[in-house]
């Protein structure tokens, strides 16, 4: 609970209390920002649903990491874009398909990897490096024959 501990005329009675450490710290990096320069980098800020390429897309915090398994048709090839906008480094894992491990900076640059559907089902996940923050998005697409 915060009070305020100014007079009508702006003295303090408690100047023990200009001190005192704040219970909760603001966000350093504008998610809202970080997510939209993520979108813009995926090209997802327009998905128009009726596009028959379009699979599937997301956007997550850095610390939350992408976690998913598309479900993808076996002989079709895919796709994958994951880019990071804020601070610092992630590591993408991909399992399943043709698998791949690789380190992306947060900065806002995709990081491509094709694929093609199969019965196993593919995994992708990232994980935050040592001190980064910020936001990470993803995009899966057929590629046209």
């Amino acid at each position: 609970m915060t009070g305020c501990t100014d007079d009508a005329d702006g003295s303090s009675k408690s100047p023990a209390k200009s001190h005192a450490e704040p219970t909760k710290t603001r966000p350093t990096h504008d998610e809202q920002k970080l997510g939209k320069q993520v979108k813009e980098a995926l090209g997802t800020q327009a998905i128009d649903d009726s596009d028959p390429l379009f699979v599937e897309s997301g956007l997550e915090r850095i610390s939350d990491g992408i976690h998913t398994q598309p479900k993808l048709s076996p002989g079709t090839r895919y796709e994958l874009k994951v880019a990071c906008a804020g601070k610092g480094k992630i590591e993408l894992s991909i399992e399943g398909g043709k698998p791949g491990h690789q380190t992306v900076g947060c900065d806002g640059v995709p990081a491509t990897h094709r694929t093609s559907g199969s019965r196993s089902k593919l995994q992708i996940d990232t994980t935050a490096g040592p001190g980064a923050v910020g936001m990470v998005g993803w995009r899966i697409s057929k590629i046209e024959k």
